[in-house]
């Protein structure tokens, strides 16, 4: 499963944007390191389910009227203060953890309210434009510094006549997330001494940058988005070549509890809701509140930053393997039972895999059950294809 990372300083409304997501239960404050263990949780990305394109809906649970949930694990980690990778605050438990993250949303209080070490201040008097390469800054230090830890190593290592600087930086960055291909594709892109011993500290310092960049993508969550004027939100996009998305996690959260108690009929994504239920004139108001907000962002923004994540940072597309391509069913009868995120690219042989290694192993052929014909092993997947996987392995 993806593993998405929320990142940013104290109080920045992380906790509120995983409990919006996952509506799990943790600690949501208005103080400096509300989260201290690590949560991790269930959360969603949101896609058109292919059932749409039949004459009934599919009533997976996941699918709400032809609207499809695929599952993504949310990790949300203590905060982030200045020093973090020399100690400071809870710093080298939150890098040690975000290390398994595969993109990370950067929470940033978009309303000024908050320091840089996260405590509460008077709204609009810190500019949220400095908080945004703030983590990138933190980690690459880390790295840097777990480079340099290390660098005695690979060189004792290249006094070998069989030394290989590729695998010897690989052995060492895989315990940070990083892959061979990807230590492969940072070093075409390097310009660096063949032998360890002759790299400086800036040669460290841009392989530690390079790792970091490829291996941990980063979307930028404009949280409180409700209290930020435009001239705010337009600066941090304009200041970064990240992703920017208004959001307002506890506009998202206000709804997903109101669904929860019955009085709104709301999925995650929508660009409004309808209270369908009683609520008093408080709630009332506080419900019209969020609707305005939403007219403005286009939605609470929560969902809208869990799908740039996924399908735009990682370049993800869905795939739904069935056994039965006329009625797209697994052997129980269920309609488009499973939803992959595959890769961009991906094969049918690659999600011959994903579905388990013994079928990617037996692979045989795959079918098109849109339209009812054999695809060929090359063959490039789209999102919302459908695809019945034929293996010896069984269905």
């Amino acid at each position: 499963m993806i593993t998405v990372a929320l990142a940013g300083k104290p109080n920045a409304g992380k906790s509120t944007f995983y409990t919006a997501s996952t509506m799990a239960d943790v600690d949501v404050a208005n103080y400096p390191f509300t989260t201290i263990d690590a949560n991790r949780g269930v959360a969603a990305v949101r896609t058109r389910c292919p059932c749409l394109d039949r004459d009934r809906r599919c009533g997976n649970d996941r699918c709400h009227d032809g609207v499809r949930y695929v599952p993504v694990e949310l990790l949300d980690v203590a905060g982030l203060v200045p020093g973090a990778h020399e100690g400071r605050g809870l710093g080298n438990r939150f890098l040690d953890e975000l290390t398994a993250a595969d993109v990370v949303l950067q929470v940033v209080d978009a309303s000024g309210g908050t320091s840089a070490e996260g405590e509460p201040v008077e709204p609009g008097s810190r500019d949220p434009a400095a908080d945004v390469d703030f983590v990138d800054e933190e980690l690459d230090a880390w790295l840097a510094g777990l480079v340099d830890d290390n660098w005695e190593s690979v060189e004792r290592k290249s006094r070998s006549p069989e030394f290989d600087l590729e695998a010897a930086l690989t052995a060492m960055l895989t315990g940070v997330g990083a892959t061979e291909p990807d230590v492969a594709a940072v070093l075409r892109d390097l310009a660096y001494p063949d032998d360890p011993k002759r790299w400086t500290g800036g040669d460290r310092d841009r392989l530690a940058r390079a790792i970091r960049t490829r291996t941990k993508p980063m979307v930028v969550v404009a949280n409180k988005a409700d209290a930020a004027s435009e001239a705010t939100l337009e600066r941090l996009r304009v200041g970064t070549d990240k992703p920017v998305v208004p959001a307002t996690a506890d506009g998202e959260l206000a709804l997903r509890r109101a669904v929860e108690a019955g009085v709104v009929a709301y999925n995650p994504g929508d660009d409004d809701f309808d209270v369908v239920g009683d609520v008093s004139d408080a709630q009332r108001t506080g419900l019209d509140a969020i609707r305005e907000v939403m007219a403005r962002l286009g939605g609470t923004g929560v969902q809208s930053a869990l799908n740039a994540a996924v399908y735009d940072r990682l370049d993800r597309i869905t795939v739904y393997p069935v056994q039965d391509a006329s009625r797209w069913t697994d052997g129980s009868g269920t309609m488009l039972p499973d939803a992959f995120l595959l890769p961009t690219g991906s094969t049918p042989r690659d999600l011959a895999y994903a579905v388990h290694t013994d079928i990617g192993d037996g692979y045989l052929h795959a079918v098109d059950a849109r339209s009812s014909r054999r695809i060929g092993e090359d063959h490039e997947l789209a999102e919302g294809d459908v695809v019945k996987i034929v293996s010896t392995a069984g269905p």
